[in-house]
């Protein structure tokens, strides 16, 4: 079964291959819930609601043709503030700095990471986020569940340590190359399987003003795009939408 990909005009993608693996069925649920289709989630038309500790603007809490739960939500922390204590779950998960500086906390260390900065939470490790900087920090987060998590390592990936997955990291945007490409320029990010996916591919494209990355194409995966800096355009089954910093894209896997 295939997953998706994460894009940030400046613009980070990712896409995810699920694992295939035989587990127990669970019982369907007698009212199946709606599936994520394409759809832009733009910046400015999220809902913003104050918590303790900053504010969170829910994205979006479906599943989707390859995802038995895809949830996204963006996060603001007043400086010194946490959004939590260090804890885990089997879903794994992605965050996106768009500002601030952040301390992440991984299986008890810690490091700082600035705006651009990716961080990847595997199955069950311990983690945690806290503002470290000077003024707000905000964050975009992207939780996954697919078949394979049912059976993820409980003592968590960095325990078990899964052959050839990715481990839980912080890609850090300052230690990113950069590479010059005909219509910008390119970071690769990740390219590697994960505890509960097959494959998860992230790079971080830049395109120059009126310039398109490709041509109009489907793929198997389900992609995410996350626009960083400028406007992007992206043209959905015939209807082309917008969205500036912060909106998210998802491109539904075209069968």
């Amino acid at each position: 079964m295939h997953v998706s990909r994460l894009w940030f005009a400046t613009y980070v993608t990712a896409s995810l291959l699920t694992r295939s693996i035989t587990v127990a069925q669970a019982p369907a649920p007698a009212v199946q819930p709606a599936i994520l289709r394409s759809h832009v989630f733009s910046w400015q038309q999220l809902t913003v609601k104050t918590t303790a500790v900053g504010q969170l603007s829910a994205v979006v809490n479906l599943p989707s043709a390859t995802f038995e739960k895809f949830a996204s939500h963006i996060t603001t922390l007043n400086v010194g503030q946490a959004s939590h204590a260090p804890h885990r779950h089997a879903r794994e998960e992605f965050i996106i700095i768009k500002d601030g500086t952040v301390e992440v906390h991984i299986n008890g260390r810690t490091q700082l990471a600035g705006p651009g900065s990716l961080l990847f939470y595997a199955s069950n490790d311990l983690h945690a986020i806290r503002n470290a900087g000077t003024t707000p920090a905000t964050y975009l987060v992207f939780n996954f569940e697919t078949v394979a998590t049912r059976s993820a390592p409980a003592q968590g990936a960095a325990a078990a340590n899964v052959p050839g997955t990715l481990a839980s990291t912080v890609f850090n945007w300052e230690h990113l190359a950069v590479k010059p490409t005909k219509v910008g320029a390119r970071r690769d990010v990740v390219n590697a399987p994960t505890v509960t996916c097959h494959n998860v591919e992230c790079p971080v494209t830049t395109l120059h003003p009126g310039e398109t990355p490709h041509a109009s194409h489907r793929h198997p995966d389900e992609e995410i795009v996350v626009v960083k800096e400028g406007v992007m355009a992206a043209t959905i089954n015939g209807v082309t939408k917008r969205g500036g910093p912060g909106s998210v894209f998802f491109l539904r896997v075209e069968r």
